[in-house]
């Protein structure tokens, strides 16, 4: 049975635990077929196979507090499937770490003379920013990563909480170091000029930018461009190379001589060739990836 407009909860903590009873109530449970996972672990962990229900997925998981590599197997599971396969994931992880948001909800409130909705959203705004982008895959200890979002926004939330705001109409008043008006050093400007020079070819301005500016999760980001995570994550540790030794050969602050615009033409050209050969050798693995992400 689902929950009515009438009945539905004020905290957002207690709408997730019935949004979550709602997409794991029968006939169709959402569940978790743990098989893949078991193989990446073998059979010493004590992670049960087959399809699991996430309930009890969420209670194995409160049992065995100490199956650290279990564990991470199993939320970067639940984090890939929140950024890739739509809402009802991203409910799911964020009940699945309820006991720990419950938790930090009930330290935080402990003297917060606001209302507690207030810092129960935060708590979720903070976990769910995490969620979508800020957790790197590629690290240890996906889940702490997750929780740590959650409890330093409730936490900034109460620092917050009585301090003074000023206006936004009176920033030119105040006194003291600001940002200087005009755009040296913006990372977004340095990137466009690295573009433009030919360091970062034009079709990997925008992904660069939503990765290492924007800190989007990177998984998304290869989905939409039918490619492998792993390619893509070399791909913007290959340009954090070249930004960075054109930056300490004063390439994006100084004025290039045009032997350096040819020099740096014929490279761009040279990994567009590369780019293409590959592409051509990987075209079947790459629809694949397309139409499943589409």
């Amino acid at each position: 049975m689902t929950a009515s407009a009438t009945d539905w909860p004020d905290s957002p903590l207690d709408a997730v635990d019935t949004a979550f009873a709602d997409l794991t109530c029968d006939p169709d449970p959402l569940s978790l077929d743990l098989d893949p996972l078991v193989g990446q672990l073998g059979d010493d962990t004590g992670l049960p196979g087959g399809v699991i229900a996430l309930p009890a997925l969420r209670q194995w998981l409160l049992n065995h507090p100490r199956a650290y590599t279990a564990r991470d197997v199993v939320w970067r599971e639940l984090i890939r499937r929140a950024r890739l396969d739509g809402p009802a994931w991203v409910i799911a992880a964020v009940a699945l770490a309820m006991p720990a948001l419950r938790r930090y909800a009930g330290r935080l409130h402990t003297g917060w003379a606001g209302d507690a909705h207030d810092l129960d959203a935060e708590i979720l705004t903070g976990f769910l920013t995490a969620l979508r982008d800020r957790v790197d895959l590629a690290k240890p200890a996906p889940y702490a990563a997750l929780c740590m979002a959650a409890w330093r926004a409730g936490h900034e939330l109460r620092q917050r909480d009585g301090a003074e705001a000023m206006p936004v109409d009176n920033l030119e008043h105040v006194t003291g170091p600001r940002t200087p008006k005009r755009p040296y050093g913006h990372p977004d400007l340095l990137v466009r000029r690295a573009v433009e020079l030919g360091i970062v070819d034009a079709c990997d301005e925008q992904p660069y930018i939503d990765v290492r500016l924007g800190h989007r999760a990177i998984e998304p980001i290869a989905a939409r461009l039918g490619v492998e995570v792993d390619t893509l994550r070399r791909r913007v540790e290959r340009i954090d190379i070249r930004i960075a030794d054109a930056l300490a050969a004063g390439m994006l602050t100084e004025v290039t001589s045009p032997r350096v615009r040819e020099d740096l033409a014929a490279a761009a050209e040279r990994r567009q060739h590369i780019r293409a050969a590959r592409g051509r050798t990987a075209r079947p693995a790459a629809a694949q990836v397309t139409l499943a992400a589409a």
